[in-house]
């Protein structure tokens, strides 16, 4: 929730200055309306006007999370505890409750589509590159577990059988998943094809790989 603080002082830069100190800032986290200039008077002395501020406290990260997601879930009535968590090189936002399972989707499809508009709200206002992960309940995890499952499962048979086998299609994150699973495999190698939302993996036997 964003703090407003309304000042009176001397002078526009006086005000803005108390006001920051009474909100625990500085002026370079704060948006600042300036209500009435102020003037000094004839000669200085009569009909002198203070300067009026308003200064708000601008938005933090986590602030901008709940701002757009909370409208989001009250529109599909479920209520959602988050769990920010700051990262070094990203923030997750776990997400638990009752019927929760909905923001997953298809194969994660709202729960990506969610995560995409969340980052770019995100960097829009902090005017920065920040990578957000949006996750249910570990969904995350548990769907790269599969992943890399099936990304080995397929490999065996494709090295027994010498015969290419094309995956369903997938997300470019799920895409990278099983590319990465495979990528040093001595029988196997991978190539996306297709286009989106339809692109697809496709495992392949190198050929001359002396399997057999």
């Amino acid at each position: 929730m964003q703090k407003s603080i309304i000042k009176e002082a001397k002078t526009i830069d006086e005000a803005i200055r108390l006001a920051c100190e009474e909100l625990e800032t500085d002026i370079d986290n704060v948006d600042v309306e300036i209500i009435n200039e102020g003037n000094k008077g004839l000669l200085g002395i009569i009909g002198n006007k203070n300067a009026v501020v308003k200064v708000t406290q601008k938005a933090g990260i986590d602030d901008i999370i709940v701002d757009f997601l909370r409208p989001i879930f009250e529109k599909m009535e479920i209520t959602a505890n988050l769990e920010i968590t700051h990262e070094e090189d990203h923030i997750t936002v776990r997400l638990t409750g009752e019927d929760i399972g909905i923001v997953i989707g298809r194969r994660g499809e709202t729960l990506d589509a969610l995560q995409y508009l969340l980052s770019l709200v995100v960097n829009h206002k902090t005017k920065e590159y920040t990578r957000i992960i949006l996750d249910v309940a570990d969904y995350r995890q548990k769907r790269e577990d599969t992943l890399i499952r099936l990304a080995k499962r397929v490999a065996d048979k494709v090295t027994r059988f010498r015969k290419n086998l094309t995956l369903e299609p997938m997300n470019p994150y799920e895409r990278r998943i099983i590319h990465s699973t495979l990528q040093d495999h001595k029988y196997v190698d991978t190539q996306s094809v297709g286009e989106e939302p339809n692109r697809k993996v496709v495992v392949r036997y190198k050929q001359g790989s002396g399997r057999f």
